[in-house]
């Protein structure tokens, strides 16, 4: 791993903000000077301990419009409302008792038989590499996710078809909540692709558990080939071949590509945020990639951040992402699954139409075999030991 490596990794993922949304992430970097930055009736948040304090101490109106909860109601269609909120447009006992429930199905216990599940999957989407073909890691990952949805969900859906519905549910309402001109006809977008979704999903397409499948399989959409085409382009795979090292760079990298990088939220009392006053009702942009560190350090898991830091891109206090060990341990076992090829980057193109920044089409093939050591051989063996057992697991589920 070389600075000149880790540029390089940085100037790629800077393309999928820079081409999705040029303005407002031009303006965040311009203004992440200080801690937080008011312009009118709007603050950005950058600091750490701003970030914190807007998400554990400031009363936040969670419908207000332009938020992450009025978007996510809006991705939902009218039925969230009456359904009792989707998470993220609740407050007191309902939110404490939905994200009690998501606790018990993303928990420790939990997260291991979805393991059981997508490490299948990624037996039979890597296989091209053995071959010396090459992997689209974006349609992976809408497997991934949509397939980690239905078992959540106890959903027959096809998976796939759930990935794409909850990407054009999410797509057609977050866009329109970002700051800057409105889209003509969004709301109307928005209502037709949440029915759509509910629709596919079925008796599991209730307001909650169809917000669970828009979030999941956005940010796992978003996060997987984002972190994989860093690691390529930093040449961060023999940390991924160790085991003690690899959860670790697997949370490092998630810090770095910060999936959900921007979290819009509304005041609803009078407060003080980094020192800055603010009014019930001002809007705030939490910058969770500035919070986290992304845009000044780099990903290594000798050196980490800590979970002090790391851990702000899922949010803080009661507004914590519950999905957060979830992402974690997929992303650590597609690093393991794919360290024995040390795969590089062969084609990327950025998503412009996303929810979150993504890359549309994100291909990688198998490093030239001879550039491996010796290390990376054994690894490439226990990888190919590991692939084995889990394919026989597939074949006991199946």
């Amino acid at each position: 791993m070389t600075a000149v490596s880790q540029a390089r990794a940085r100037r790629r993922d800077r393309r999928v903000y820079l081409r999705s949304h040029p303005l407002l992430f031009g303006l965040l970097a311009a203004t992440r000077g200080r801690p937080v930055r008011r312009l009118g009736r709007t603050l950005l948040v950058h600091g750490p301990q701003a970030y914190r304090e807007a998400l554990t101490r400031l009363p936040l109106d969670r419908t207000a419009a332009g938020t992450t909860g009025a978007a996510a109601r809006s991705a939902l269609g009218d039925g969230a409302a009456g359904a009792g909120g989707v998470l993220f447009d609740q407050e007191g006992a309902g939110h404490r008792a939905d994200r009690r429930g998501l606790a018990g199905s993303l928990g420790g216990a939990g997260v291991e038989d979805l393991r059981s599940l997508w490490r299948p999957l990624l037996v039979h989407g890597l296989a091209p590499l053995e071959r010396g073909g090459e992997v689209d890691l974006v349609d992976l990952a809408r497997e991934l996710s949509g397939s980690v949805v239905c078992a959540l969900l106890g959903s027959g859906a096809d998976p796939r078809a759930v990935a794409e519905a909850a990407a054009r549910a999410a797509a057609a309402s977050v866009r329109s909540h970002l700051p800057g001109p409105r889209r003509p006809r969004a709301e109307a977008a928005a209502a037709h692709a949440a029915d759509g979704l509910r629709r596919l999903l079925g008796p599991a397409g209730e307001a909650l558990p169809a917000m669970v499948a828009v979030a999941a399989v956005n940010t796992t959409v978003a996060a997987l080939p984002r972190a994989v085409a860093w690691c390529a382009d930093a040449g961060l795979w023999e940390q991924a071949a160790d085991e003690d090292l690899r959860p670790v760079l697997a949370d490092e990298l998630l810090r770095v590509t910060a999936a959900s990088p921007l979290l819009p939220r509304v005041a609803a009392a009078d407060g003080v945020v980094g020192g800055c006053p603010v009014r019930g009702g001002d809007r705030l942009l939490l910058v969770a990639r500035h919070a986290a560190g992304a845009h000044r350090r780099d990903p290594d898991a000798r050196r980490p951040a800590g979970p002090a830091v790391d851990r702000l891109v899922f949010g803080a206090g009661p507004h914590a992402c519950p999905g957060a060990r979830l992402a974690r341990a997929q992303l650590a076992d597609v690093l393991g699954a794919l360290a024995p090829y040390r795969p590089v980057v062969t084609r990327a193109r950025v998503d412009r139409g996303a929810a979150l920044p993504a890359w549309r089409v994100l291909t990688v093939r198998a490093g030239d075999r001879e550039d491996r050591t010796s290390e990376d051989r054994a690894s490439e063996t226990r990888g190919s030991e590991a692939r084995g057992s889990w394919a026989g697991l597939r074949g006991s589920r199946a």
